[in-house]
């Protein structure tokens, strides 16, 4: 065998490739048949893969194809479809939808009013540490299944944070259904105008169904929606209710204020800080685009001119194209973490990926020394560790998150309602209570008769 590889070998090496090659390149023709074959195979591979995610969450999931059917959702199976959005298929745009989600909430005079009171908005400091751990809470329940620990601590936490304003009266109940609406319907809005393709009717249910369960879990009532005192088919079902009660909504209570405007500067601030200052007006001309007529108008913000919304739906409408016909779809091991998966010497967590300011990042020789410090440092912004402990280099303890004035408070509380969230929610169906749960299930055998029902 050795001996006839060596032959081989030897004869290899007889052939000139090189000339070969040369006298193949130098034929024009031959040089577009090549090029023309490589691009040939490139599109019918991207042709092949492009939807290659959504059929096989399409099989996976095939439980679920009918209404009947995703009336029987489980949390768990919801909140794995719509990580994988979040992770995989449409992270940028999950992530902006979710940032504008929170921005949107500010053209309610009674929210913004509100977090004008309590000084979350009174100087850049508060703004950008505000929004470092509004969008590390909101991310491990998103982040982390349903029946975890760390995402009942968020949500123990969350509850713990606005229990004191919700019994007092100063956060109304319709303005927190108003915020959860926003954030299970502004994803489904934002990959329909930016992304390449819509979600699916599952991946559609499977918000909904996460969505639900998670207000179950914060009490947030659905007395307002006609279906919520008797209960909703699905998590269709759920969203088309909470879709048409949030629009209401919006008519009747998003209205132009001062505070909403003072927010909404605040908030802008912080989402142009990483320009440079002669690019900044730019920037909130094009955030201004991305904003509907009666939020600009709740905002007191000027619609953007016809030059800029022309140079932002153009360059919406390449990306779209580029991303459906040209790109291949994002590969596993480029999957978006945010959050570091274990604790770190501190017991507690890092986050992966930030904006502006380095809340809880790590202080690593790469995130202080590698390309984008360089660049950061240039435009005069932050590093990770600087200033000592200000931007919390050791990262963030879930029983902590929140306002400055808050933190050390409220462990017990926070402990109290994990426990009873690690009775109640177990990644069961929210539609179909009697189903048995994720958990459950790992110890029970489920009763086919009621699948059948």
């Amino acid at each position: 065998m050795d001996q006839r590889l060596l032959q081989a070998s030897m004869s290899l090496k007889q052939i000139p490739i090189r000339t070969l090659l040369m006298e193949f390149w130098s034929d024009i023709r031959k040089r577009k048949g090549l090029l023309a074959a490589v691009l040939a195979a490139y599109f019918l591979l991207q042709r092949s893969l492009r939807y290659q995610r959504l059929q096989r969450l399409q099989k996976v999931y095939r439980k679920y194809t009918t209404r009947e059917e995703m009336a029987s959702m489980t949390d768990h199976d919801a909140w794995e479809i719509q990580k994988g959005m979040l992770v995989m298929e449409f992270p940028s745009a999950s992530l902006k939808a979710l940032q504008f989600a929170l921005f949107r909430t500010y053209g309610i005079p009674t929210i913004s009013t509100l977090l004008l009171k309590t000084s979350q908005f009174s100087n850049p400091a508060t703004s950008f540490k505000r929004y470092a751990d509004t969008g590390a809470l909101i991310g491990q329940f998103m982040a982390f299944k349903p029946s975890s620990e760390r995402a009942q601590t968020a949500i123990a936490r969350t509850k713990f944070l606005h229990v004191g304003y919700r019994s007092s009266g100063k956060i109304l109940e319709a303005d927190m259904l108003y915020t959860l609406s926003l954030f299970a319907l502004e994803p489904i809005r934002f990959i329909a105008m930016f992304e390449w393709r819509s979600l699916s009717e599952l991946e559609q249910c499977a918000i909904g169904t996460y969505w639900k369960s998670l207000g179950d879990a914060l009490e947030i009532s659905f007395a307002d929606l006609p279906s919520g005192p008797h209960g909703f088919r699905d998590g269709l079902h759920f969203l088309e209710e909470l879709r048409a009660w949030s629009l209401k909504y919006e008519e009747s209570f998003m209205k132009p204020s001062p505070s909403n405007k003072e927010v909404a500067d605040k908030t802008m601030d912080v989402l142009v800080y990483t320009l440079p200052q002669f690019l900044k007006p730019v920037g909130i001309n094009f955030a201004s685009c991305m904003m509907d007529d009666r939020l600009r108008q709740a905002m007191m913000y000027q619609p953007p001119s016809a030059v800029y919304k022309t140079i932002f739906s153009s360059l919406v409408a390449i990306r779209k194209f580029y991303l459906r016909y040209l790109a291949l779809p994002r590969p596993n091991f480029q999957g978006i973490d945010i959050f570091t998966d274990e604790p770190n010497e501190y017991g507690r967590y890092y986050v992966n990926v930030y904006e502006a300011i380095p809340y809880y990042v790590k202080p690593t020789v790469w995130n202080r020394w590698g390309p984008g410090a360089w660049v950061s440092w240039a435009m005069g912004m932050p590093l990770p560790g600087d200033e000592d402990d200000k931007y919390y280099p050791r990262g963030f303890e879930l029983e902590d998150l929140g306002p400055k004035y808050f933190e050390g408070k409220g462990r017990k509380s926070v402990a109290k309602i994990r426990e009873l969230l690690k009775k109640e929610r177990r990644g069961q169906a929210p539609f179909v209570p009697e189903l048995p749960s994720v958990e459950d299930a790992k110890y029970e055998v489920v009763n086919p008769d009621l699948y059948e029902a």
